[in-house]
């Protein structure tokens, strides 16, 4: 299919979306069952909008949650399902203006493509009309300190009116839409004072080339609207470029799925029909087409897209695989153990809409200024036209730098001051697997100074390593032989040690619980298991300070398997990384002295502390707090889960155990703790450009008002220098995209 068809063809599906049942989009929250729903809702531009449809939403009854996020265009809502229908959600935001649709991660990007092209068109139409008009203005403004007559200058005006009215007709519908809507539900939005000041400014310009008057706007008119445009199409890429990533993970899946029936027989299916117990077959070289468990075959799986790891995993039956990772070697039979949207892919792109929908500080102090704004900016217009009326000035005059005023100040620059910097932060952390759940995560990330570590799964990879020195190889094949009838950690470790070389068959293997692995090697006796079992206590062998794994043969003296936690690759780097910024660090670990000393030298952490329970480390953490600190928390584990929540800030590895990974506000992918560092950069940078665009939008209020109230700015000037304001703030914020990963 070209890529005229394939636009095409999305543009059709795209109205699909407005006609579906929002009922098929809801969401059931197990814990405190009510549903939830996310809706798309394209006409809101500014904060204003988003308070009107969070207040109607809590008007409803049975709705417990709602918000509207500006960047993404998104709605997020929750309510008790026997108190409200999905449909009345829709139609209540449809009663203050507002078309909503369920979000659908498949026809979304139709939606957020057909606005783009809009956009571009009405700017395409309003940047050609601003060229001619401004040509013509300056041949006019040359005119008025010549010889022009009065009618050359008329000729030339209603040449500029016949550029400018259809293009204004045209290129303005957005914002008149928009100003239209809220006015028929008695709202004031942004678009309001925007609409406004365009017909104000075209209707003044049309009557002073009717009676021939020295000076018309157009060109401010149609420059205002090509500025506000690029803007707005500028906000629309950002946000467009934000969600790509989590939408090229749903991207990435499978779209059909071979089901294995019981008797045997084939069938195709969409992904989405898949069931937990289903059996469906992965051909080689095909993706896996949903989360489930390995039910037969043997064979490698490309997990870089869930892992970040480049080296394939081999898996066995019993062996856990996720929807859009890659089989690589031969065929296999997996059992389905989650639908599509419960898969680990979708909860990724969850987990990025988590953080969108939240709101943070930053955000929260540009709402309350924006949302003072539609009065405020009426009411000095006003003040405007009665102080240049007072002065004797004529009521052209008056309404000239009135439509100054309105034009002038348009809080574009202030509203798109944070979103645009989280919307850009967001989508670089995803893009190098860190994923933000908690929507101020970035702003206390950014205070932070001081930083504790767990080790187990955390500094280290969790995975057991054998220690070979003094073993035989004759040993190591004998004790891989008996440990790979067991799926214990140190006997997989054992078995991984031992390669790929044929190993001793035994026979008459057998497990005794708690203690070890016992066969025969011939007509000797052979047992893999703890130190006490296998009898080395007898012989006065010392036990090792970390995992260990004891080997006997027959009466012969017991050989140790020794093991330890692999360091992460680049923990050493990272760790230096840390302190070269200034950071404070610790280690606090449950593991043994030993363990946690080792790993402590190791990476040259000089504060630590070895079998800290739960308690001890949510106690240290409050003892850094009582001090002054800001602390992030680094853990994985069960027990650090405690820790994670009472932390300033925190994050897990996408490896650790799901409540950790519930409490923590970073969830980063991969075997490399240089995550850390990349999230600290980008929360740094995200915070300096915040402060940035705030000084930006406040500097150009402070200095453009008042000029613009005293006459001394025309509305052209004020339309080029209200959208070079807001385009400024775009720009300066999507630096930070350019930002360096830290590793590389």
């Amino acid at each position: 299919m070209s890529d005229a068809a394939r636009e095409t063809s999305a543009t059709a599906q795209a109205p699909s979306v407005a006609r579906a049942d929002p009922g098929l989009f809801v969401r059931m929250d197990a814990g405190s069952r009510e549903a939830k729903l996310d809706l798309v809702v394209q006409s809101m531009h500014c904060a204003g909008c988003m308070r009107r449809i969070e207040r109607a939403l809590g008007e409803l009854d049975g709705v417990s949650f709602a918000r509207a996020n500006l960047s993404t265009k998104r709605v997020a809502v929750k309510w008790d399902p026997s108190r409200l229908k999905p449909a009345a959600i829709v139609e209540k935001l449809a009663s203050i203006g507002f078309e909503a649709v369920p979000f659908d991660p498949k026809l979304i990007g139709a939606l957020d493509q057909d606005e783009g092209r809009k956009l571009l068109r009405a700017m395409g139409v309003a940047g050609f009309a601003a060229a001619n008009v401004m040509l013509l203005s300056v041949s006019v403004w040359a005119g008025l300190v010549s010889d022009m007559e009065p009618a050359t200058r008329a000729l030339f005006y209603w040449i500029s009116a016949l550029i400018a009215l259809p293009a204004i007709a045209y290129s303005a519908q957005p914002f008149y839409r928009s100003a239209l809507a809220a006015l028929r539900n008695r709202q004031m939005n942004m678009d309001v004072p925007i609409s406004l000041a365009v017909t104000l400014a075209t209707g003044m310009s049309l009557v002073q080339t009717i009676v021939n008057a020295e000076h018309v706007y157009f060109d401010a008119s149609i420059t205002l609207l090509f500025f506000l445009l690029i803007g707005r199409y500028l906000d629309v890429q950002a946000r467009n470029r934000a969600c790509e990533a989590a939408q090229n993970l749903l991207g990435l899946r499978a779209v059909a799925a071979t089901v294995v029936d019981a008797d045997g027989s084939q069938r195709s299916v969409p992904v989405e029909a898949l069931e937990p117990g289903m059996v469906v077959a992965v051909a080689a070289g095909a993706r896996v087409p949903a989360d489930g468990i390995v039910a037969g075959g043997i064979s490698d799986i490309d997990t870089s897209l869930v892992t970040g790891e480049s080296l394939p995993e081999l898996v066995r039956p019993g062996a856990h695989v996720f929807a859009g990772t890659l089989n690589i070697t031969a065929p296999m039979q997996v059992t389905v153990t989650a639908r599509d949207e419960h898969s680990l892919l979708a909860e990724i792109v969850r987990l990025m809409e988590a953080a969108e929908q939240g709101r943070s500080a930053y955000v929260r102090i540009a709402d309350r200024a924006a949302r003072i704004y539609a009065p405020s900016v009426h009411v000095l217009a006003l003040s405007t036209v009665l102080f240049w009326l007072a002065m004797g000035s004529g009521f052209v005059v008056a309404i000239t730098n009135a439509i100054a005023v309105l034009i002038v100040t348009c809080p574009c620059a202030l509203g798109l001051a944070v979103p645009v910097v989280q919307v850009v932060a967001t989508g670089r952390l995803l893009k190098h697997g860190i994923l933000l759940k908690a929507a101020d995560g970035l702003e206390r990330l950014s205070e932070v100074d001081t930083i504790v570590f767990d080790k187990t799964g955390t500094l280290t990879l969790g995975r057991p390593h054998l220690i070979d020195e003094g073993v035989s190889a004759t040993d190591l094949s004998v004790g891989a032989a008996l440990a790979r009838s067991s799926r214990h950690p140190l006997s997989r470790a054992l078995v991984e040690s031992a390669g790929a070389k044929p190993l001793p068959v035994l026979s008459d293997i057998h497990e005794e619980p708690g203690q070890g692995l016992e066969g025969r090697l011939g007509d000797e006796i052979v047992r893999l298991g703890s130190r006490e079992w296998v009898g080395a206590s007898e012989f006065g062998a010392a036990a090792h300070g970390g995992p260990e794994l004891w080997l006997r043969r027959g009466t012969a003296r017991p050989v140790c398997f020794r093991f330890v936690d692999q360091l992460r690759p680049d923990a050493a780097e990272t760790i230096l990384a840390l302190k070269a910024l200034g950071f404070s660090i610790e280690l606090l670990s449950g593991d043994r002295e030993p363990a946690a000393r080792a790993a402590a030298e190791a990476l040259g952490i000089a504060v630590w502390r070895a079998g800290a329970r739960p308690d001890a480390k949510i106690a240290r953490l409050k003892e850094l707090a009582g001090e002054g600190h800001k602390v992030l928390m680094v853990g994985d584990g069960l027990n650090d889960a405690p820790a994670l929540r009472v932390a300033h800030v925190s994050m897990s590895p996408a490896d650790a155990s799901d409540i950790s990974q519930t409490a923590a506000d970073f969830i980063f992918q991969g075997a490399k703790l240089g995550a850390v560092v990349e999230a600290i950069e980008v929360a740094r940078k995200s915070r300096r450009l915040v402060f940035e665009n705030f000084a930006l939008a406040l500097a150009y209020n402070a200095v453009a008002i008042p000029l613009a109230f005293a006459g001394f700015v025309t509305p052209l000037i004020a339309a080029v220098a209200m959208s070079t304001s807001s385009i400024t703030v775009t720009l300066n914020s999507l630096r930070l995209g350019r930002l360096r990963k830290a590793s590389e």
